[in-house]
């Protein structure tokens, strides 16, 4: 039996939007009011495809974009919490689900050195034209009413665990390690047994406590955490090593 630790990216892994953190590649490392005022509620990636446009149309290319989203800093206590788990590996395992994109994702892991860590990355698929701008896509399509039109990530974790299943592979503990409002619609797939550890003081921490006054409870159990060294306490006490 394993255990599978689901994460969100952004203000998870890192400490910071990655999508927003390119916006210092922007003349000035700013956004234009009319740019910024153009965001539609639910059409983010619509939203981050105009930026990317902006960028491109200013002279921005891939190594400027590189450099910049790779100093984007982790979490505290992340290198630590991503080092364990790499020696961990034959009984966890370790997916991403982010509504960030593939490019920055890959170029964040692999400059923190951190890769090999996760089995999988859901997140939506980006891309250089041969113009050289970047464009990022809809993850996927989903009906769910709750989430963004581009990713629902409880789909995504309900396919990931089915396809799991298909192969044999069963959890014994499922651990969510989200901060947004996003990460709320996947924690709803976690049962009796299996944490949902939202971070302190952002979105999820506070839906959930919310919920909470109101008599609603998850099926799983909640755990709070405010650096990747709360994370990895939990787990050397749950693994008892």
């Amino acid at each position: 039996m394993k255990f599978l630790l689901v994460f969100d990216f952004d203000h998870t892994v890192v400490d910071a939007n990655s999508d927003t953190w390119i916006i210092n590649c922007a003349p000035a490392k700013k956004l234009p009011s009319r740019l910024q005022r153009s965001y539609e509620t639910g059409k983010w990636t619509e939203y981050m495809n105009r930026i990317l446009i902006y960028l491109g149309d200013h002279g921005v290319r891939i190594d400027e974009m590189k450099s910049t989203m790779t100093t984007i800093p982790l979490t505290a206590g992340m290198p630590e919490l991503l080092k364990f788990l790499e020696q961990k590996k034959a009984i966890i395992d370790c997916i991403i689900i982010s509504d960030a994109n593939t490019v920055f994702i890959d170029w964040i892991l692999e400059a923190s050195n951190v890769k090999g860590v996760f089995d999988k990355v859901f997140t939506n698929p980006a891309a250089f034209n041969d113009t050289g701008y970047m464009t990022v896509q809809n993850f996927h399509v989903h009906n769910c009413a709750k989430c963004p039109k581009n990713l629902c990530k409880k789909k995504v974790l309900e396919d990931f665990l089915d396809q799991q299943l298909k192969q044999d592979v069963q959890y014994e503990k499922i651990i969510y390690i989200g901060d947004g409002g996003n990460d709320l619609c996947p924690v709803t797939v976690l049962k009796r047994g299996d944490v949902t550890m939202p971070r302190h003081g952002y979105t999820l921490d506070k839906k959930l406590a919310w919920m909470d006054k109101q008599g609603v409870s998850l099926d799983s159990s909640v755990k709070v955490w405010s650096t990747g060294i709360d994370i990895l306490s939990y787990l050397t006490l749950v693994l008892k090593v």
